[in-house]
Order: structure tokens, then sequence, then C-alpha cells
């Protein structure tokens, strides 16, 4: 039988929501595998609106993250509040800064971070279970939140952001783009995606190896 594999997003756009290369990437390779996807989002703001084409934060302009991520969905996406972990069988989540402004705040208060209670709560089922949970980018922030201190994770070989996670908790470990990193303990898998890839290439190698092990041992 298939594995049945939940997708969170966090909007849509690096910027302020998620990555959408690293989106695809990853819903193109469970595809490949054969495996069962639902996709969610938080059914929230988003923290700012960014112009893509400028960089700038587009002043007065809100947006949803639940709406934002089902352009990249094609509107098959439902809110977080409405999935269960019992029916999966592993959780993945896409990088993009909103993963670290709508899924967390890590954006903004660093190793202060607060993650979405709703997020965390569904992440931790998974951990709790036993089931493996792939993080992407900078999502790996999380990680101590969602699988407790001494975790081993990666964002790729930024020393500021890495040393964030080691003073949350998390076990960083050097990792290449076209690489992933497992812990096996947790099962968790993480790969650094555009933290560290220079193109779309690099980025998806990784992504598919942090896929491929999810579905491996889920």
């Amino acid at each position: 039988m298939s594995k049945k594999v939940a997708v969170v997003l966090s909007g849509c756009g690096v910027f302020d929501g998620a990555e959408i290369y690293e989106s695809v990437f990853t819903l193109l390779r469970l595809n490949e595998a054969g495996a069962r996807i639902e996709a969610f989002a938080p059914d929230i703001k988003q923290l700012h609106v960014v112009n893509h084409l400028s960089g700038e934060v587009a002043k007065g302009e809100t947006r949803n993250v639940l709406v934002e991520a089902a352009r990249i969905m094609r509107g098959d996406i439902q809110p977080l509040s409405e999935a269960k972990a019992e029916d999966f069988d592993a959780l993945i989540v896409p990088g993009g800064f909103g993963a670290a402004k709508n899924l967390c705040d890590f954006a903004v208060n660093g190793v202060g971070l607060q993650v979405n209670e709703e997020f965390l709560a569904f992440a931790k089922r998974f951990h709790e279970a036993g089931k493996p949970i792939g993080l992407i980018c900078i999502s790996p922030v999380m990680a101590a939140a969602i699988c407790g201190a001494g975790v081993k994770c990666t964002i790729g070989r930024d020393l500021d952001t890495a040393k964030a996670i080691a003073e949350l908790g998390g076990d960083h470990q050097d990792c290449g783009a076209r690489e992933f990193t497992y812990d096996e303990n947790n099962k968790l898998a993480t790969t650094p995606a555009y933290m560290l890839a220079e193109n779309m290439i690099e980025a998806k190698e990784g992504i598919d190896k942090l896929v491929d092990k999810i579905l491996e041992v889920a």
C-alpha cells in the first residue's frame, strides 16, 4: 500500500511564504514514488506581504497563508486545523521564509522563537508516534521544538543560523545542498535546499534524497 504523506505549506513565495521550487520538488518526488499526498496550511494572516519584484514589504497589504498556499496546490489544500496525524505515515515541510515567519517567528525573534501552536501540536504527534518528519531549508530551526533537545538537523553551512539552532537545543550538522541528514533516533530528515543551493538541480537532488528516505522509513 502506498505511503500517505502530509505536506504543510506556509504560503506562496520565498520571501513571505513557502518556497515554490522546494514545494514543487517535494510534491513531484512524492508523486513519482506513488505516495498519496494531502496538503495543509494554517488559516491565518501572513506576517506581512513582500513584493517579490522589489524585495520590499508591501505596506498595507494582507494575505492569508492558506489562500496563498492554495496557489501551489491548484486549490487542493485544507486548513491545518482539519489535519489528523493518525491519518498519515509521514510529514514534510518545505522551506521559504514563510516557515520562519508564518509557521514560527524565527525571522523576527531568532532564538526566542515561538512555533505556531496548531502546527507544533500536529508535528509533535508525528514525532510521538514514531513517524518520520522531513524539514527543508529554514524549517529545521523548529526541529528541537518538535523533536526535543539534541535532535540532529541541518540548514547547510550558514554559521549564524547553525549557532541559533544549537542555542535552541538542536545538534546542527554541516551538509551540502545535494545531501541530507538523518537523525535515526528521531526519524528526522533535513536538507539545506535554497539555504545553500545555487540552482534548481542542487536543491532538487537534496530534496529527492530526503523524500526517498522519508518514504523508506515510513
